[in-house]
């Protein structure tokens, strides 16, 4: 299965979130597997291409360090990861729909261990996101003609606001958004939430591709989050793949949010995430 990395996308972002160091920590474990993963490099996205989802005025001045990223700095680091970490989403996607058009193990799709942008709105950056790489990705598949229609399902702990301000700015009727973090958030409704899955899937049936945001910001002992079990989130990415894979929907897939101090239960997460998805597209998981 094609993992979209470079160590492009890495930076320290001198902040409490790990989203910009977080993929090189997930890519190793994923190796660590021993599983069928191929590393490619992906495309940066350019100015042209964020000024698609974003106020051009706003994607230059963070680039040149005259905006503050969604970290609240003006890092010269930071600014030289965000056309990797949008081109990773942007790169999962293409290569999940290309794929699709084969029957070999794992077409229709591609990993992103990329996080850091459903908060991003069209002219602004906002908790940890400073581009939305959801919609960039949406915008540039659309524009290039290989998705008329795109979901994307968020399974991030918080409501991706951002998402829908792009989505209402730019009348973006194509755009498929279901936040989760907008309808569920106590341990009560765990189970249910699992049950509606694939009912939530089907509401993208049709679209070219699915952005799925299986953040691990869910889980109980997450200080921003509180209401999946580590084996709820398991389940919960397994059904995401299961509907994509029946419904004939290729599907992109990042990190999105995690905040356990201790990374290593951050990446066990990101970890399990990956042996769903083998599971379901290539095989059976160690």
């Amino acid at each position: 299965m094609k993992v979209l990395f470079s160590p492009k996308m890495v930076a320290d972002s001198g902040s409490f979130s790990p989203s910009a160091s977080k993929p090189e920590w997930v890519v190793q474990a994923w190796l660590a597997l021993e599983l069928p993963l191929e590393i490619v490099e992906p495309e940066p996205v350019t100015r042209e291409q964020f000024a698609l989802a974003h106020d051009r005025a706003f994607v230059d001045g963070v680039l040149d360090g005259r905006i503050a990223n969604g970290f609240g700095s003006r890092s010269p680091a930071v600014a030289a990861s965000l056309p990797y970490t949008s081109g990773a989403m942007l790169s999962a996607a293409r290569a999940a729909i290309d794929g699709a058009r084969c029957a070999a193990p794992f077409a229709g799709v591609a990993a992103a261990p990329c996080s850091g942008f459903h908060h991003a709105g069209y002219g602004h950056a906002a908790g940890f996101c400073t581009f939305n790489g959801l919609m960039v990705a949406a915008c540039v598949v659309k524009q290039e003609g290989r998705a008329e229609r795109v979901g994307i399902l968020d399974f991030d702990e918080h409501y991706g606001d951002g998402t829908d301000d792009i989505v209402e700015r730019l009348g973006a009727s194509w755009v498929v958004h279901y936040s989760a973090g907008r309808h569920w958030r106590s341990p009560a409704q765990a189970e249910r939430f699992l049950a509606e899955i694939p009912a939530i899937v089907e509401t993208m049936a049709g679209c070219g591709v699915v952005l799925y945001q299986a953040g691990a910001d869910p889980h109980v002992d997450d200080p921003l989050g509180g209401w999946l079990t580590t084996e709820q989130l398991r389940r919960r990415d397994r059904s995401v793949f299961e509907a994509c894979r029946r419904l004939g929907l290729p599907v992109a897939w990042n990190l999105a949010g995690g905040y356990q101090e201790d990374r290593r239960r951050i990446v066990e997460i990101h970890v399990n995430t990956m042996r769903e998805c083998v599971a379901v597209y290539g095989g059976a998981a160690g």
